[in-house]
């Protein structure tokens, strides 16, 4: 039984896999996006997200402790300068996966991992969608809407019909006196 083993081994040993994650979460704090399998991208997240929730406080020891998982300085450098300063007022779900397809060799799932505030096209997109349309849910809300609902509803619609002709209609009579 696999009661409470959370970790995605990737199929390497303890000491390949933390290589793996350390060079992957340089790569992506460097290059702010990067291709992969969608098992190491949602292992990366794992890895990656208490990283930059720790850049927040740039202090001695946060530079140090996240020195200890990514061993590059050119990394920390940019993760304490350029990131930390981006996503200083987001409270977290720092990174965003989109998933590509399946690769060609061996057919696995494929994805870009991206950290979320980098990503221009995307920020700009959903500025305006969001402006333009409001959010709606899937189940239908025609079954909860009453008789009372519908017939006050079609009073405010002819009120607000009624009103503009009645203007109309009054400065015709004004200007034929």
């Amino acid at each position: 039984m696999r009661h409470g083993k959370k970790i995605n081994h990737l199929g390497r040993t303890a000491a390949h896999r933390a290589a793996l994650l350390s060079n992957m979460a340089s790569s992506l704090i460097l290059h702010k996006r990067l291709a992969t399998t969608v098992a190491k991208a949602k292992a990366l997240r794992k890895y990656v997200e208490p990283l930059l929730t720790k850049s927040k406080s740039d202090t001695t020891h946060s530079r140090r402790t996240v020195f200890a998982y990514l061993q590059n300085k050119e990394s920390v450098k940019e993760l304490f300068d350029g990131v930390a300063s981006k996503i200083a007022n987001r409270p977290g779900g720092y990174t965003r996966i989109l998933k590509t397809g399946t690769r060609l060799g061996d057919n696995a799932e494929m994805c870009i991992i991206e950290l979320v505030d980098y990503n221009e096209d995307m920020l700009t997109t959903t500025g305006t969608a969001a402006a333009g349309k409001a959010k709606t849910r899937r189940r239908s809300s025609g079954k909860k809407s009453t008789a009372a609902d519908t017939a006050s509803d079609a009073a405010a619609t002819a009120a607000t019909e009624e009103t503009p002709a009645a203007s109309a209609d009054s400065t015709e009579t004004k200007s034929e006196e």
